[in-house]
């Protein structure tokens, strides 16, 4: 349990610091946020708790992949801002393209034979 307690406390702090930090430096802020954190975090959880390298390439190879239908977000949420569209509607605009992109990819990547 305590090891839980310790993951939801370590990626609270981060999410707060790095919002925190954006608001003083939309460049730092964007720094800290395009850093693999969370994958790092997650792999070394994973790591941590399993031992196994086959689980963490495997899931490393996912995020890889699914890293670029993501980029979409970072592409449309400022573009819909700027447009004048309110926040809300931006972010859930941006957010339906984002998740439609993931499900082309994985049609995509299925078709191919990629398996994930």
């Amino acid at each position: 349990m305590m090891i839980y307690v310790a993951k939801v406390f370590v990626s609270a702090v981060l999410v707060v610091v790095i919002s925190e930090v954006a608001k003083r430096s939309s460049m730092w802020g964007g720094i800290l946020a395009s850093l693999p954190v969370v994958s790092v975090l997650a792999i070394g959880w994973m790591y941590y708790e399993t031992h196994d390298t086959a689980k963490v390439a495997a899931f490393t190879r996912s995020t890889l992949w699914y890293v670029l239908p993501s980029l979409i977000f970072f592409v449309s949420l400022p573009l819909l801002l700027q447009a004048g569209r309110a926040f809300g509607t931006s972010m859930g605009i941006a957010l339906g393209v984002t998740g439609a992109c993931y499900l082309i990819l994985s049609f995509i990547l299925n078709k191919a034979g990629v398996k994930l």
